[in-house]
């Protein structure tokens, strides 16, 4: 078997501490496999937190603690991990970014603003600057890289498939941005789904169905873990793993999707609306 790769403990706080817990790990004769025995995590997601990839939770740092008898080392530095994995992120939303590097599907359905994932420079600052209009220039800065930065999963050929519901009032018309900028964030979108890396669907104004009036909604699925639902309002969020709530929600998304436009459709009104912007024929 290959030797494990050596963790760069100086990359960040999660990778020092991913580091420190392989050390004590291995230090105490253990294998991942004995490690997390008796704990309801698996290998897989252990061996992703000693990298620094992944947060880890508090019960599974008391189970470390009690295992490698490190009086709560672990657990009394969940929060400085946790503080530190947020980043330029909301608090609410830390995991949720975290958890999109995991995903082999994710479905979502988006009424206020085009997903992060799919948004342009001009898009993120002026979401940045109009949700968080006291932030300072360097503060906009790291805001705006983050969301840009997550855009990166379409980087890795056929891993992740996402699937989008838009409301058809985020492309047009569209107060957020001037036309030509407008134009570039709807050319992006055009190009992620002719490349096959977003399906997408509109759902248009004069649709009877509206079960998510107020609320984004994503569902992620894995492929080693339960899947996750996530709803989003204005400076909130909120992960649901209630069963039977998730399947109540499940289905108002897919009579949703019912309702939204075929994707070739959708695709013929985002790039019309890229024109009619490029040509002025549409603004804000």
């Amino acid at each position: 078997m290959a030797a494990p790769k050596d963790i760069d403990g100086s990359a960040s706080v999660p990778a020092f501490y991913g580091k420190e817990l392989r050390w004590k790990r291995e230090a105490a004769g253990l294998t991942l496999q004995a490690l997390v025995e008796g704990s309801f995590y698996g290998v897989s997601y252990l061996s992703e937190i000693e990298r620094g990839k992944r947060r880890m939770p508090s019960d599974l740092a008391r189970h470390v603690d009690r295992v490698l008898k490190t009086d709560g080392f672990f657990e009394r530095r969940c929060d400085d991990v946790r503080k530190a994995r947020r980043g330029a992120h909301a608090e609410y939303f830390a995991p949720i970014a975290e958890a999109e590097t995991r995903a082999r599907t994710i479905e979502r359905w988006s009424n206020a603003l085009i997903p992060g994932l799919l948004q342009t420079e001009a898009y993120a600052r002026a979401v940045v600057h109009s949700t968080h209009p006291l932030d300072l220039p360097e503060e906009v800065d790291a805001k705006v890289r983050a969301r840009l930065l997550r855009a990166k999963l379409f980087d890795a050929p056929g891993k992740l498939e996402y699937w989008v519901i838009l409301d058809e009032s985020l492309v047009r018309p569209n107060p957020l941005l001037p036309p030509l900028a407008m134009a570039e964030q709807l050319d992006q979108i055009a190009a992620l789904v002719r490349g096959r890396r977003v399906f997408l669907q509109i759902l248009p104004r004069n649709a009877l169905t509206r079960p998510f009036m107020e609320l984004s909604l994503m569902f992620m699925e894995f492929d080693d873990e339960p899947p996750l639902m996530y709803t989003e309002g204005p400076y909130h969020g909120q992960t649901i793993d209630d069963p039977a709530l998730v399947k109540q929600y499940r289905k108002a998304y897919d009579r949703l999707r019912a309702a939204a436009l075929p994707p070739e459709a959708s695709l013929a009104i985002i790039e019309e609306a890229a024109e009619d912007y490029r040509n002025g024929q549409q603004g804000p």
